[in-house]
């Protein structure tokens, strides 16, 4: 199969473990970037037998003009939760998803939102590709106090000023409690600001294996997710999380609660020691490569 891909990835190339992965799959794969510092992509002008496009807006627009000279397929992805998008930009998605052959979403949250949009829309579910073997194997390790985990960017749309909030209520029934913050982002200075006198601990970017060895929560706050990778290791590690309905978070087994109700679900998890564990099923590397070749 030829296939060309359309994405706002810019490290989607050889050497990408996902790039590889689906690279194995066909007998040829190209990748167009189109985002910022690509105004005007190189589009090689050759036929192939399916394009496909990994998100269903301007992408998605550009595949489909595409697929009028280049391929008689059109394959598009949704990676993303479409509900946190404004109407308008809904409206545009709809339009390309109607125009699309096949559509692959990463949680059966967005296929309902595919089928609420396009009712006859061919959709098929395939999570994004996560190697749990190495979750599967963390030993929980003895620790004092309470750790709670927070795992993502320190972006706006991670939300991470509430996992302080939230936090400090915790405090109030768990007064050995410890919460980390894993990860970087622009809202660092602020986050380091609330939650100054607090037990908070700011490590960076690490692997979050050695985190989760410790961890008695994870605690997630997005606004919004695509899928939660986060969600997926924490579970496979046995780790419980608490988050709102984002993502994949209920389908994979998360606690999932109202934002109200964070704190809470939290200092329940840490009484009484609840584990976690991942009701999705993780495909290997194989089966995820059969599957996305159907989803095309």
């Amino acid at each position: 199969m030829k296939l060309l891909m359309i994405t706002g990835d810019k490290s989607f190339g050889p050497g990408n473990p996902r790039f590889e992965l689906q690279k194995s799959a066909v007998g040829e794969l190209t990748v167009v970037y189109w985002g910022p510092g690509g105004l005007i992509p190189r589009i090689p002008w050759k036929r192939f037998d399916v394009i496909t496009a990994q998100d269903p807006f301007w992408r998605g627009h550009l595949a489909w003009h595409l697929s009028w000279f280049l391929a008689p397929r059109l394959n598009i992805q949704v990676h993303t939760d479409l509900s946190a998008y404004p109407l308008w930009k809904r409206m545009f998605a709809r339009l390309q998803l109607w125009r699309a052959d096949t559509v692959r979403v990463v949680s059966e949250k967005i296929k309902q939102q595919v089928h609420d949009m396009v009712p006859n829309a061919v959709v098929s579910v395939l999570p994004v590709f996560i190697d749990i073997s190495k979750f599967q194997s963390v030993v929980r390790t003895p620790h004092t106090g309470k750790h709670i985990l927070w795992i993502g960017r320190f972006e706006e749309e991670k939300n991470p000023l509430e996992a302080i909030a939230v936090f400090r209520e915790v405090l109030k029934g768990e007064p050995s409690a410890k919460l980390v913050m894993l990860g970087r982002g622009s809202l660092q200075k602020i986050l380091v600001e609330h939650a100054a006198g607090l037990p908070v601990d700011f490590p960076g970017w690490h692997d979050p294996v050695t985190y989760l060895e410790t961890a008695d929560v994870v605690l997630c706050t997005s606004w919004h997710e695509s899928f939660g990778a986060s969600i997926i290791e924490a579970l496979a590690a046995g780790v419980p999380v608490v988050a709102p309905d984002v993502g994949a978070a209920r389908e994979a087994g998360a606690i999932v609660v109202q934002r109200n109700e964070l704190s809470t679900a939290i200092g329940t998890a840490l009484k009484y020691g609840t584990a976690g564990r991942l009701l999705m099923h993780m495909p290997t590397a194989e089966e995820w490569t059969n599957r996305w070749l159907q989803t095309l």
